[in-house]
């Protein structure tokens, strides 16, 4: 009976630890090896986690900065994919220094089921070692900015993090479970297209009255566009825009 225990018990750890070492460290490098020689605004720069583990980055440094932006992509890509590429480049533009960091991936069929709540704990550390970084580079004011699975991402560093030092969070199409805004403290702005994905378009009104409680915060739908703000690329940025000039370096 012991023995079958035990022998149980080496099952369950081999499972785990299986599971855990899911995340596809190789794929995130596939990602930077195509981005990075390609790179055309902004410079590289490599982060290091805790378990040694180092991440990139895209920094674009703004002239006078009024502050910085830490940009979290969704599921399975990369810092500079689709309109996070124009975004981060176009803030900056317009004075805000962005960070674009590498999220956890897996592999390229897995669902947002398969990344909650294994790959969160690592999701979290990245956001904090990204604000970090940014703050040492001497930026007091930082908002986080989020798409779709990293929407969710964020919220759960929130709700773990009772004193982020975030001055605003821009949470974009934000999927998954939403369970309420635990130890979100500052300025939300929610935006989401009028095409958006169902879970998005499903939660919007629990998100627009969890956000009646936390002044400066506010829901804008984008009309005409989808989870990708395709054809509004130039709308989000101008939108972005306005919320941080109001709500941050006012």
């Amino acid at each position: 009976m012991r023995r079958t225990l035990l022998a149980w018990l080496a099952l369950a750890l081999a499972t785990l630890s299986t599971s855990v070492a899911a995340q596809d460290y190789a794929r995130e490098k596939r990602w930077a090896d195509e981005v990075v020689p390609d790179l055309v605004v902004g410079d590289a720069v490599w982060l290091k986690q805790s378990n040694g583990h180092e991440l990139l980055g895209l920094y674009t440094q703004a002239k006078n900065a009024k502050a910085a932006v830490l940009m979290v992509h969704g599921m399975g890509v990369q810092p500079d994919f689709s309109f996070f590429g124009p975004l981060r480049s176009g803030l900056a533009d317009m004075g805000y220094s962005t960070l674009s960091i590498q999220m956890p991936v897996l592999a390229a069929d897995a669902k947002p089921a398969d990344y909650h709540p294994k790959l969160f704990p690592d999701a979290i550390e990245r956001i904090a070692l990204g604000e970090r970084w940014l703050a040492a580079k001497g930026y007091s004011r930082i908002v986080l900015l989020s798409h779709s699975l990293g929407s969710w991402m964020s919220q759960a560093y929130f709700a773990r993090t009772p004193n982020a030092p975030f001055a605003a969070w821009v949470c974009l199409g934000r999927g998954g479970d939403f369970d309420g805004l635990k130890n979100v403290k500052v300025p939300v702005l929610d935006v989401y297209g009028d095409h958006d994905l169902p879970p998005v378009m499903k939660a919007a009104a629990q998100r627009r009255a969890a956000l009646e409680k936390i002044p400066g915060s506010s829901q804008v739908v984008i009309a005409g566009t989808d989870h990708f703000y395709n054809g509004k690329e130039s709308e989000l940025q101008a939108l972005v825009s306005r919320f941080i000039a109001r709500e941050v370096t006012k």
